[in-house]
């Protein structure tokens, strides 16, 4: 989960990773097994129990969502 969350390459992975190797082979295990989209949507479903929501109206992203101002309705001053 680092690599994702810092985005470097596999190459640049801590020591205590262990072998990039090691960790990337296990990466490619999980990724087939779907243990990552297993966490993810236990995840979603975590959230939607805690708020109580929709769990479609769920969103687990990376990046962050924003809106122009002009589609809240503010009001900017012109200065």
């Amino acid at each position: 989960m680092w690599r994702f969350r810092i985005g470097n390459p596999w190459r640049d992975l801590p020591s205590e990773s262990g072998p990039r190797q090691s960790a990337y082979d296990r990466f490619r295990i999980w990724t087939r097994q779907g243990i990552f989209q297993h966490l993810l949507e236990a995840m979603i479903t975590e959230v939607a129990a805690r708020v109580r929501i929709d769990p479609e109206l769920a969103s687990v992203d990376s990046a962050t969502v924003r809106a122009h101002h002009h589609a809240a309705g503010t009001a900017l001053a012109p200065e």
